[in-house]
């Protein structure tokens, strides 16, 4: 059974003819993912439809092995599609081998993650920096300093990873992501690893980058209170997602 999410265009108060050219940045259609014990099939996803317009923020929010971590791995291409599709700024993911994926992934998805996998050896700066090199584009001081400055990363910048508090380590992982301007930044469970103070102030900064900058996010969370910081809650269990609202 597949599940179809109404969203909530960010087009509220704008012609029905604005609204219809908004297309969205992702999309899913009819997606499974499956795996295998022993000869029993395990299905982690079950026909999900998941659409995220351009400059929206979503929340995905259920309990752990209802198949949140999971959609959000197939739909950044870090795991393949057993069936259906995942659409990404109008690419099809699910057709393309592992070097177009990867590619695709480099140019139009930031991650986030709960460890902050930070290069211990390099200052807050390069593991910035790096980045952008990685990309391909070398590296853009104006793009720097407005993602640092956004992020309160000013005063940081010389400091390497152990010199930093939990929460600036993941000001700089979500420096990182999204200093290439990617389409969509993902971020999965980004406070886990954080205090309430730290948690609230990385949540505060992902609402700036998304009202002040119109980045695209998908946040992966089992916590309640973090979702208020995004325009839609998402609700998934067993595998298939039950609903899809403004948040409060």
């Amino acid at each position: 059974m597949a599940i179809t999410v109404t969203i909530r265009s960010l087009m509220d108060g704008k012609p029905d003819s604005e609204r219809k050219t908004l297309e969205p940045i992702l999309k899913t259609e009819n997606l499974w993912k499956l795996y295998h014990a022993g000869k029993v099939e395990v299905p982690a996803l079950r026909g999900v439809n998941f659409d995220v317009l351009p400059g929206e923020s979503v929340a995905v929010m259920g309990p752990s092995g209802c198949g949140k971590s999971t959609l959000l791995y197939v739909i950044g291409g870090l795991a393949g599609a057993s069936r259906g599709k995942v659409l990404v700024d109008g690419n099809d993911l699910t057709a393309m081998g592992d070097a177009e994926r990867t590619k695709l992934r480099r140019s139009k998805i930031g991650f986030v993650f709960q460890r902050f996998n930070l290069l211990p050896t390099l200052t807050a700066r390069g593991n910035i920096a790096i980045a952008q090199y990685i990309h391909g584009d070398g590296y853009d001081p104006h793009r720097f300093d407005v993602v640092t400055k956004m992020l309160g990363l000013e005063g940081r910048l010389h400091h390497r990873p152990s010199e930093m508090s939990g929460g600036e380590q993941q000001r700089v992982a979500i420096a990182r992501a999204i200093i290439n301007e990617p389409k969509i930044l993902l971020a999965d469970e980004p406070t886990g690893n954080l205090d309430t103070k730290n948690s609230d102030i990385v949540l505060e900064m992902l609402r700036r980058l998304n009202k002040d900058l119109g980045q695209t996010i998908v946040m992966i969370t089992h916590n309640p209170e973090t979702t208020t910081y995004f325009d839609r809650v998402v609700h998934m269990r067993d595998g298939i997602i039950v609903d899809g609202v403004p948040a409060d």
